[in-house]
């Protein structure tokens, strides 16, 4: 089974996510426009079925309900991989975006750790603040167990670098999830 369902429920944020990484519906409603438009494109480019409703203290600001969509879908792309057996387990992607160029080299190895080299020329696309990027991609890596490494080669403007990032990731985790039909991918026979 390559299918996941996460409800999770805080005094911030009431969220349920479904992930398949075989394909399915795609329906995200977080109440932030843009965050919707790249987890879109991370599933679309992905070829993820993803849903994905969350109510946040969005009153407060976008944090809370961008890190811990990160964090329910880390745990549900866990859950999905399980002993990750049969898994190619790396991946990389450059996706240019217009003046942009994002660049993803991830690792599904169980030892979570997040580089992100991508400064932000704006602060805000919308009302999606440009510095929570690095705290949903930092939820991801730490929940799903994944090195992910992430960078903005170049770009001018903060739309494009950022969906240059998500798509990049979802082309790099498309790679990486890919069923080989071996055993672990390890010398040491497990992750």
């Amino acid at each position: 089974m390559r299918k996941a369902e996460i409800k999770r429920k805080t005094k911030e944020t009431d969220i349920e996510l479904a992930l398949d990484l075989d394909g399915g519906a795609r329906e995200i409603d977080t109440g932030i426009g843009f965050f919707d438009h790249m987890l879109n494109s991370f599933a679309v480019h992905g070829g993820f079925g993803l849903t994905l409703t969350c109510k946040g203290d969005l009153e407060v600001d976008g944090h809370h309900t961008v890190e811990d969509c990160g964090i329910a879908l880390g745990q549900a792309l866990a859950r999905c991989l399980g002993d990750k057996a049969g898994v190619a387990r790396f991946g990389e992607a450059y996706v240019p975006m217009d003046e942009a160029l994002g660049f993803c080299a991830l690792d599904i190895s169980g030892r979570p750790y997040l580089v992100l080299d991508a400064p932000m020329p704006q602060p805000m696309c919308g009302t999606y603040d440009t510095c929570l990027t690095v705290e949903f991609m930092r939820a991801l890596a730490v929940n799903a167990g994944l090195t992910l490494h992430l960078k903005a080669v170049y770009g001018d403007n903060a739309h494009h670098i950022t969906e240059a990032l998500f798509k990049a990731l979802a082309r790099a985790l498309k790679q990486a999830v890919r069923q080989t039909g071996g055993g672990v991918l390890s010398a040491k026979g497990v992750l």
